[in-house]
């Protein structure tokens, strides 16, 4: 054990710090749950514990790994046995709800559901969303510019954080905590934090931008006949929905046939369609927002677009429409399981995922392909199943590449990590690879904090 441990231990009290096998119960990712490979998991109370262990691990040459909830897919958490995992578990204080100004003050440590319920508690809305609510802590929604379900009409966590307070490498503390929207004085620094998944610096507090509570909200399943369908009705709620349009979520039947197995989720609709899309509008007059809803959905009726559909009338029955689309852990029954998040032009999205069908049975028999996703941002879940797990670098090739010509991206809303730290030359210009690393030299010139991710 490194002397460093004992005296952050000496510090900090011995609470704060885990060895041994209580670090080995720790997950080391979403998927593998156990056998955290820390030295130590070191977990701080304040921004000011923070900053100490931060000073104290520089000066002892030791690299640091921010941990959140552990609900990431790319690898952005992974740490090594010479390395001190740095959890933000006990920094959970929601400090301040103001109403005036719509904003809400928190630690970093803070689950996004318990965020989303206390902006409820004040008649506001915290308007990120997303199935992993009740683990992913704010702190690492910020560090992955997380995206979710409501990105179409609020946008990704970037437009909904004011003002942060974050760690850097060797313990200074950069705080940034303005209320205000308007601030044109300069380089915007807490940009410099939002999804750069902690190699920067490690977010200790932020104030949120809340948005008023909707007054209404109307739901509806429908299905398709083919792709072109499923975007004319995006064109169509986003022209007549008045800006309340807040999802338009995708699923191929491939999808929704693996969520409506039997000893799932009973189908709302039938089968047999290729397409499905949950479509949601969020507004403030209950009754004419239902009344236009209903005929928004006729609208679609009457031109061919929507081939049949089902309307929550519940709140029971919106959640139950919703966990067809977020209860994707179902996934997990795929073996093996290679999971994807990209980005690409919405009119390139059918022929895209068409094409990587066609690959994948050119190479393999037999193979699976789910796809699902954000599509009114442009944003695709791919989860495939062939070969075996020693094909991984080939599935990735066949789903990567073409992306280049498509200007797309390998990562929607997940991040580099560990994992897309090779592909990320197929989005990014070898002029901003650079440049991003000129910035990782110029904050962390030793490399301290969170080694190996992103580039």
């Amino acid at each position: 054990m490194h002397p460093v441990v004992d005296l952050i231990r000496e510090k900090l009290g011995d609470t704060a710090v885990l060895i041994g096998d209580d670090v080995a119960a720790r997950p080391v990712s979403r998927i593998i749950k156990s056998g955290c490979a820390a030295m130590a998991i070191i977990r701080p109370k304040s921004t000011g514990e923070v900053a100490l262990v931060m000073r104290l691990c520089h000066d002892a040459g030791v690299a640091v790994v921010p941990r959140g909830g552990m609900t990431g897919l790319v690898g952005g958490t992974l740490v090594g046995p010479h390395e001190i995992a740095l959890s933000l578990e006990r920094m959970t204080a929601i400090e301040e709800v103001d109403t005036l100004t719509q904003t809400m003050t928190v630690q970093a440590g803070v689950p996004l559901q318990a965020i989303q319920e206390a902006a409820a508690a004040h008649d506001l809305l915290f308007p990120l969303d997303l199935g992993a609510r009740g683990s992913a802590t704010i702190g690492g929604n910020i560090a992955t510019n997380a995206g979710g379900n409501k990105v179409l009409r609020y946008g990704m966590v970037r437009d909904m954080v004011l003002g942060l307070e974050a760690v850097l490498p060797d313990g200074e503390v950069v705080s940034s905590m303005f209320k205000i929207l308007k601030n044109n004085t300069g380089v915007d620094l807490k940009q410099l934090f939002i999804g750069t998944e902690g190699t920067l610096g490690i977010v200790t507090r932020a104030v949120l931008r809340l948005q008023p509570a909707p007054r209404s909200r109307q739901t509806m399943l429908g299905a398709f006949r083919d792709f072109a369908a499923v975007t004319q009705m995006l064109a169509h709620m986003r022209a007549v929905s008045g800006g309340n349009l807040s999802s338009y979520e995708v699923m191929w039947r491939d999808y929704y046939m693996l969520l409506t197995a039997p000893g799932r989720h009973a189908p709302p609709l039938d089968q047999n369609h290729p397409f499905y899309a949950l479509v949601e509008c969020e507004g403030a007059d209950p009754a004419g927002d239902d009344a236009a809803f209903q005929a928004h959905l006729e609208t679609a009726m009457e031109r061919g677009w929507l081939a049949d559909a089902v309307i929550a009338r519940s709140e029971a029955e919106r959640l139950q429409l919703w966990r067809i689309r977020d209860d994707v852990h179902y996934l997990t029954t795929l073996s093996p399981l290679f999971v994807f998040d990209v980005s690409l032009p919405v009119s390139a999205m059918d022929s895209y995922v068409d094409d990587l069908r066609a690959a994948l049975q050119r190479r393999w028999a037999d193979p699976t392909l789910i796809s699902y996703g954000h599509l009114g941002d442009g944003n695709l879940h791919l989860a495939l199943s062939c070969g075996s797990a020693a094909d991984k670098e080939a599935v990735e090739q066949l789903v990567y590449t073409p992306l280049q010509a498509l200007r797309g991206s390998v990562s929607a809303e997940h991040g580099i990590g560990v994992d897309k730290k090779k592909y990320l030359g197929v989005t990014r210009t070898p002029a901003e690879i650079r440049l991003m690393r000129a910035l990782k030299a110029a904050i962390d010139p030793a490399g301290r904090l969170n080694p190996g991710k992103i580039v």
